[in-house]
């Protein structure tokens, strides 16, 4: 899959699957976090854990995210 067609395909699921949208939602906060505490000169260890444990569920909802749309570009394939 092209950027152009993973883009297009975001968007699409963007406005019509509420289950990706908050994902996707939910995925932009954490990013906004952690850009937060990777701007921090001195991180504390709980800031530290809190930037491990961030990035672990980000990519878990990464994962989520693209197999929601795996699964929506082969029902598309299925119907056409």
């Amino acid at each position: 899959m092209d950027i152009t067609t993973t883009d297009m395909l975001k968007e699409e699921l963007m406005n019509r699957d509420p289950e990706f949208r908050e994902l996707a939602r939910e995925h932009t906060r954490y990013e906004q976090r952690l850009t937060e505490l990777s701007a921090l000169a001195y991180p504390s260890d709980e800031e530290q854990l809190e930037e491990v444990t961030l990035k672990k569920k980000k990519l878990a909802l990464k994962d989520q995210m693209y197999s929601i749309m795996m699964q929506h570009q082969k029902n598309q394939n299925v119907s056409h």
